[in-house]
């Protein structure tokens, strides 16, 4: 499909018919060369700034794929920039484009991003954040526990809860009532 048939579908009111056009632009990402891979980078991003993936799972399944995906190997200012913003879709597309990095044992950018987000006033960036600290905690627990030790204060309650997830019952109390 061309990327003028996915940007109509994008540009529908009809929540799944974003849904589509991004999942087609998914596909069409991990077929791509790499200049091919930029096109569709910078396609999402101008879409993102034009709040069309502007939905918690429209952003959960995209991010990481695309943006997370095409900057594996390259620097990430960008994301730095979408953190940010003003725009809630585009804050969170900064935080879960992480779990690409995760993935492949890589956290900094992922840490420093969430720090830059900790103090924001959404659930849905602190549901995010906390998803994110979760998964680095599943490739290295010691990384998360520092994490969580070091910016305790700051943690909203919504990202400690999903960030800690998966600590055994006792542990996680003990994480709740501030006993780090």
């Amino acid at each position: 499909m061309s990327i003028e048939k996915i940007q109509e579908l994008l540009d529908s009111e009809i929540h799944e018919k974003r849904l589509i056009g991004l999942l087609i632009l998914i596909e069409k990402f991990k077929k791509a060369d790499d200049s091919e891979r930029k096109e569709i980078f910078d396609f999402y991003l101008k879409n993102a700034s034009r709040s069309r993936i502007n939905n918690w799972d429209l952003v959960d399944l995209s991010a990481y794929q695309i943006v997370g995906g095409y900057l594996l190997d390259k620097p990430r200012d960008v994301l730095y920039k979408l953190a940010e913003s003003d725009n809630l879709w585009e804050k969170r597309i900064a935080v879960i484009s992480c779990f690409a990095f995760i993935r492949e044992n890589d956290f900094n950018d992922c840490l420093r991003i969430n720090k830059i987000l900790l103090k924001d006033n959404h659930d849905l960036i602190h549901k995010a954040v906390g998803w994110m600290l979760r998964e680095i905690g599943k490739k290295n627990v010691l990384v998360l526990k520092d994490f969580l030790k070091e910016n305790y204060s700051d943690i909203p309650r919504t990202a400690l809860r999903y960030s800690i997830e998966k600590f055994d019952g006792e542990e996680r109390k003990g994480w709740l009532r501030g006993e780090v």
